[in-house]
């Protein structure tokens, strides 16, 4: 609002509010700092767990970065940022979402230490932005190369994402299954290899352990068999995909059928019926023994392919028919005129078993399944979720690695070493973007600082030990945390890939950088609820209605 020759001038809409300059950033920062802080307990081997509570009292008990921002309900603009930084680092890498939150937080918390000195936000930005390219570039440097199919590299990074979780104790196994599944789905091409994360399915259920967790080289569909008649175990299946509806599908126009007589009454039924019989005999006369649809079958349907001997699972997800096609090599039928034995995809077995309280259909022992299946079990419903993330994390893992095949060691390792060559390019910078390069360095230090603090130790002796280490040139030395040592982490079996340590350093620096360029928020007024109507809520609740 100002003023002109004594008559106020509304520009914004009442109930607006705004603040501009120094008081603006230091809200926006205090809140991405507050975000930090809620999930720093939850960095590395010895971080701690959160309980989250949705509004309709649904738990979850997890020490995922994304999935406790996701679960939380933030308010605040700037921290819904923070947020974001951990969603795209989930996108993008799969892991080290926590990190990349905690370092985002650092960044800001430095950052305005140096405002308070007067110094320019845009000098900060630009700073971090040398910093951070330059972080890359030794990243790239002190990288260890690795064979993408290496497997006792990808099995210790899995184990490594996976020590911080609720199911470390079982994290040699499931590192094994992730493994094996990433490196069945992945594709060679042009001398590199792809990996899609979707091609391996994960199908949960509680119940027996996580021990018990299988990889199935095929698919688990979570359907059971149409039919009761049908056979429950089949051998040697040929399987054929269908994407179209066995039914007679019903006009989309209305028509009138004039039936005269009882003899007529039953032509017309039987027409219907020699319909379906046709459809179930050009699948069957294809050779196939299993029909997997992503549409209904007509009951009529179902009875014919019973009286043959044929497998039968409907209403199957699209996803899952993708997934299907691409584990038994058949393709997709969506024409039942075009049915051929080529068309017909292959699995040694293919049965219906009971798992828990309910039925599941197993489609494996596929000749090159290019998607696999992962069945998590454990204890209990909240095991079983925490596990099926834990085994998202390995496999994003695993998949960044066969893509990129270069390793870093773990345990604040590479952000010291890092850190401390920061510190050096930044005395070759002129005027006060050396500070800012120098903030970086100092925030890099949060991650073994976390590290230790979580695991109860003394960071200020541990830190001064590790930067004592990297001067004599020990690249790899970092905190394990278990003994409470600083010791060489490659002889530990610590690792982490690149793409995941380099995604952190851009994800961070990016969304720092912008909550450090905002200096002014205008909010608009909240919307204000309807006015009640006379006579209470709608439905005639009058006061007093609704108490028993």
């Amino acid at each position: 609002m100002s003023s002109a020759g004594g008559v106020p001038v509304l520009i914004l809409k009442e109930g607006s509010s705004r603040t501009r300059g120094r008081e603006a950033q230091h809200a926006n920062i205090m809140a991405a700092r507050i975000v930090a802080e809620t999930v720093k307990s939850a960095l590395g081997p010895k971080g701690m767990d959160k309980m989250l509570v949705d509004s309709f009292g649904d738990v979850t008990i997890t020490s995922d970065g994304r999935t406790i921002l996701d679960e939380m309900d933030i308010q605040h603009p700037a921290a819904k940022m923070m947020v974001e930084v951990a969603k795209t680092q989930d996108n993008e890498a799969g892991d080290g979402t926590t990190t990349a939150v905690v370092l985002a937080g650092e960044l800001l918390n430095k950052a305005e230490e140096l405002i308070e000195k007067n110094v320019h936000p845009t000098i900060i930005i630009d700073g971090y932005k040398k910093a951070s390219e330059k972080i890359l570039e030794v990243l790239e440097k002190i990288a260890i190369p690795v064979e993408p199919n290496a497997e006792e590299y990808l099995k210790k990074t899995a184990m490594t994402s996976m020590a911080s979780k609720l199911v470390a104790e079982h994290r040699g196994y499931l590192a094994d299954v992730a493994v094996k599944a990433i490196l069945q789905v992945a594709e060679k091409e042009n001398g590199k290899y792809k990996v899609d994360v979707d091609d391996v399915k994960v199908e949960k259920k509680p119940g027996e352990s996580v021990r018990d967790t299988k990889l199935i080289s095929g698919i688990v569909l979570d359907k059971e068999i149409v039919h009761s008649g049908m056979p429950k175990h089949l051998e040697n299946a040929k399987i054929a995909l269908l994407d179209c509806a066995l039914e007679i599908e019903k006009t989309e126009f209305d028509a009138k059928i004039n039936i005269e007589s009882p003899e007529q009454m039953e032509a017309f039924l039987k027409q219907e019926e020699t319909m379906l019989r046709e459809m179930v005999n050009k699948i069957t006369a294809a050779g196939a023994n299993v029909v997997l649809c992503q549409k209904g079958i007509d009951d009529m349907a179902q009875h014919f392919l019973a009286r043959k001997g044929t497998l039968v699972v409907r209403r199957i997800k699209e996803s899952d028919m993708e997934k299907l096609a691409k584990a038994t090599g058949g393709k997709i039928i969506t024409n039942l005129d075009y049915v051929n034995p080529a068309d017909l995809g292959y699995a040694s077995l293919v049965e219906e078993r009971k798992i828990g309280d309910d039925k599941m259909t197993f489609i494996e022992g596929c000749k090159h399944p290019h998607a696999v299946t992962i069945l998590i079990r454990g204890g209990t419903q909240r095991i079983v979720d925490e596990a099926e993330r834990s085994l998202h994390d390995a496999l994003c893992v695993v998949r960044d690695i066969v893509e990129e095949p270069k390793v870093l060691a773990g345990g604040g390792a590479p952000e010291l070493e890092v850190s401390r060559a920061l510190k050096k390019y930044a005395e070759t910078l002129p005027g006060r973007e050396q500070l800012a390069v120098k903030c970086f360095a100092e925030a890099l230090e949060a991650v073994p600082v976390t590290l230790t603090e979580n695991a109860g130790l003394d960071p200020i002796d541990i830190l001064s030990e590790l930067r004592a280490r990297h001067e004599k040139g020990e690249t790899w030395t970092g905190i394990e945390v278990h003994s409470g040592k600083v010791r060489d982490m490659t002889e530990v079996g610590v690792f982490e890939p690149l793409a995941v340590k380099k995604q952190i350093i851009k994800s961070a620096t990016e969304a720092a950088s912008m909550i450090l360029k905002i200096d002014d928020v205008i909010a608009a007024g909240k919307m204000k609820a309807p006015p009640m109507p006379p006579g209470g809520p709608p439905g005639g609740m009058g006061p007093g209605a609704g108490v028993y």
